[in-house]
């Protein structure tokens, strides 16, 4: 039996930066651990993680190291979001797009980054119609810590699911209302 056969993708997982940037060709690292375990996509995906990450994984799944893929990126040093609030319009489209809620604001109203929660996803940027958002070096102690990206990614998650479910159950709510409304006007 080889190494990968009695690995499962949350040791995988658990080997992932957590940034939840989506470069791997995945929605986020536990889709991408996933499709590791299950020999769907190679060691060599994950940009933040880098060359340490590649290495852990090679380890834990008993296979040979490889460089980085330049196809989802290269590694750089940690980098954090900054919003130029001077530019900012508040049209929030960047808030949906933190897979960890690092951005705070509301609409018509100015947005700032939450340094210490910002992952360097990259997400926000393009759907800001005024290209305030910029990456710039993560502060000086500045530290990945990867259980809680995982934990703020899965309350993010939950919370857009708790949304869909509330909106779903008003729509059916307003359908059923005109439905009866149709059928006793008839």
């Amino acid at each position: 039996m080889n190494a990968a056969a009695s690995v499962d993708s949350a040791q995988i997982d658990a080997l992932l930066p957590q940034t939840q940037c989506t470069r791997c060709g995945y929605a986020g690292c536990k889709p991408y651990a996933d499709a590791v375990a299950a020999g769907e996509a190679d060691i060599n995906q994950c940009p933040p993680g880098g060359g340490a990450t590649i290495q852990a994984l090679a380890a834990l799944l008993g296979r040979r190291v490889i460089a980085l893929n330049p196809a989802n990126g290269v590694e750089a040093p940690a980098r954090v979001a900054w919003i130029d609030e001077s530019r900012c319009i508040g049209c929030a489209k960047c808030l949906a797009p933190c897979p960890v809620d690092a951005i705070v604001g509301a609409s018509k109203f100015m947005h700032t980054v939450l340094v210490d929660r910002c992952t360097g996803c990259e997400l926000c940027i393009p759907p800001c119609p005024v290209d305030c958002i910029e990456l710039r070096a993560a502060p000086i102690g500045a530290h990945n810590d990867a259980p809680l990206n995982r934990e703020r990614f899965e309350a993010h998650n939950a919370r857009i699911r708790q949304r869909s479910e509330v909106r779903q159950r008003e729509i059916a709510a307003v359908k059923a209302a005109l439905a009866q409304s149709a059928a006793t006007s008839s």
